[in-house]
């Protein structure tokens, strides 16, 4: 991307060694409004998270190892799933990327000294780590966390006795931080771009980001009203949703996953823009079709708004209906495709770069394809009616969100790591690491789409003996995940606490925060930059490599 040339006789101290207010130390960084370190306060916050995810995951696995009871029960066992499944969505999956990248590298791709509402950008943080401690406070209270899993299907979540209630809370705070992360972000990319950085020179995160800031501000607050409605229901025993009272818990349904299946856009669309940020950079070329990815965000947050109710084909809906949202969920597939392919013809004859940020993407898009076509297949209406709620669904979920999103994020922290931390991990340790995750995560959860196509229920304690072989190897590839995983972030602790130090640009990308000082300075930019082409210039490289030069 080509721009006016910054003035370098003068270095400024960058966002870690000074803050934007007089506080000084952990004060300087809770009350800070520079965006950079809120995305690092949502990156430290939102991995203590994950760890806290992964060992109630790892308890899971490691109890259906066999058939009856391994070493806890089963209401224990209900509570674990929950938490994992609550803090997995709402702590890491859903903020990884726009709160953590898009808070540090939005403003800069465009050109801006911060986002527009820099401390609604703080309080949007504030109520992230309020809601989370609240969730995992649910644990410690008399009677145990909730066992309601993370969608709080009524009437179950309404009747039983565990802490049903600090989980709603907290999920209700954390789609408030959503919203207002949301808000900044759309109007952040609408006002505050760099002098020549139009709709079409904005890099593709960026696009992902606004596709997904939009479906934040519309899609939220429903579910955010109908949590609400859950508690009034639970505390005031009003008839909402629960049958006894004269409610309809199918109401519930449709309330949950209007929000809830573009929410899986909310998670997957920021990955997305962080693979077609990625690809062009390590294969040299420039992005093939950049038009035509950019829309098919904006597509994905349209036509995945409008599908929700294939989620509930064997809740009770005429034929007409079932037949209108299969047919919109093969609809939805067509953009994602589209991204699919046009990465994969950027790919082709590029000069390919194999380093981990690289390595990554291309585990996303073999399991993001995986589970985009057993997508496809739940979206049938007679394959679902024999795999709903079975372990394929689970799969097929894991293989979205973890093999897609999670990855995602893997490929962000090691694209991005020089650049926020001015040191480099040591390459070899991250390629084994990448090796080593891809492995175990294949073997936690392919193994699922077989027992499940065999009728092994998902969420279930116990299990019959024939689905014993799959269980077994499920969990051990567990044990190889959380292996490569602790690998993978010792790798990137170490390297920034005596990593070797980078130049500004180390992966030679041509957007502009490859522009900025490493780390950057507090305000991004000594100058703003004007921007002249746009974000994937990799033309003249291209035609030297024709020439052979």
């Amino acid at each position: 991307m080509a721009h006016v040339a910054m003035p370098v006789d003068k270095i400024e101290p960058s966002y870690l060694e000074v803050t934007t207010n007089t506080h000084k130390g952990l004060l300087g960084w809770i009350l800070s409004v520079d965006h950079k370190r809120i995305g690092l306060l949502y990156l430290y916050t939102m991995l203590a998270f994950f760890f806290v995810a992964v060992g109630f995951g790892f308890m899971i696995r490691l109890e259906l190892i066999s058939p009856g009871k391994t070493f806890i029960d089963a209401q224990t066992y209900n509570q674990f799933f929950t938490l994992h499944g609550i803090i997995m969505i709402f702590l890491f999956i859903i903020p990884g990327l726009p709160a953590v990248f898009g808070n540090f590298f939005l403003p800069i791709m465009i050109g801006a000294k911060d986002v527009i509402f820099p401390r609604v950008n703080l309080l949007s943080w504030y109520l992230f780590i309020t809601g989370g401690l609240v969730a995992v406070a649910g644990w410690l209270l008399p009677g145990g966390s909730a066992d309601t899993g993370w969608m709080f299907y009524v009437p179950y979540s309404v009747r039983t006795t565990t802490n049903v209630l600090p989980a709603l809370t907290a999920a209700f705070l954390l789609g408030f931080s959503s919203i207002l992360t949301g808000i900044n972000f759309i109007t952040t990319i609408h006002r505050m771009r760099a002098p020549g950085m139009s709709w079409f020179r904005l890099p593709l995160f960026i696009w992902s980001l606004y596709a997904t800031a939009w479906v934040q501000v519309l899609a939220t607050p429903i579910i955010g009203i109908t949590l609400a409605l859950v508690i009034i229901e639970r505390t005031l025993g009003v008839g909402i949703f629960d049958p006894v009272l004269g409610g309809d818990p199918v109401l519930y349904q449709h309330l949950f996953w209007i929000y809830s299946h573009p929410a899986v856009y909310i998670m997957i669309l920021p990955a997305m823009g962080i693979v077609s940020e990625i690809i062009p950079v390590f294969a040299r070329r420039t992005i093939f079709g950049y038009k035509f990815i950019a829309f098919s965000s904006i597509a994905i947050a349209f036509f995945g708004s409008l599908v929700w109710a294939h989620h509930m084909f064997t809740a009770g809906m005429s034929d007409t209906a079932m037949f209108v949202f299969s047919f919109i969920t093969f609809i939805v597939s067509i953009p994602s495709a589209i991204k699919v392919f046009n990465w994969v013809s950027t790919l082709y004859k590029g000069s390919i770069q194999a380093d981990p940020p690289l390595l990554y993407v291309l585990s996303f898009i073999f399991q993001f394809s995986i589970g985009g076509f057993t997508g496809l297949m739940l979206g049938a209406l007679s394959v679902n009616i024999h795999l709903q709620d079975t372990s394929f669904v689970v799969a097929h979920f894991h293989y979205v969100m973890f093999g897609g999103t999670g990855f995602g994020i893997f490929a962000a922290m090691h694209y991005w790591f020089p650049k926020m931390f001015g040191r480099m991990y040591n390459m070899k340790v991250a390629t084994w690491a990448w090796a080593i995750v891809t492995f175990g995560y294949n073997l936690l959860y392919f193994p699922m789409f077989i027992m499940g196509y065999l009728g092994m229920p998902r969420r279930y304690y116990d299990y019959l003996p024939e689905f014993q072989p799959y269980h077994f190897a499920s969990t051990i590839g567990s044990w190889i995940l959380i292996l490569g995983l602790i690998i993978m972030f010792t790798n990137l602790f170490v390297g920034m606490r005596r990593g070797a130090k980078t130049p500004k640009n180390p992966w030679g990308g041509e957007t502009l925060e490859w522009t900025t000082q490493t780390p950057p300075i507090v305000e991004n930019f000594h100058e703003v930059p004007t921007v002249t082409t746009g974000p994937y210039d990799y033309s003249e490289y291209e035609v030297a490599k024709k020439e052979g030069t």
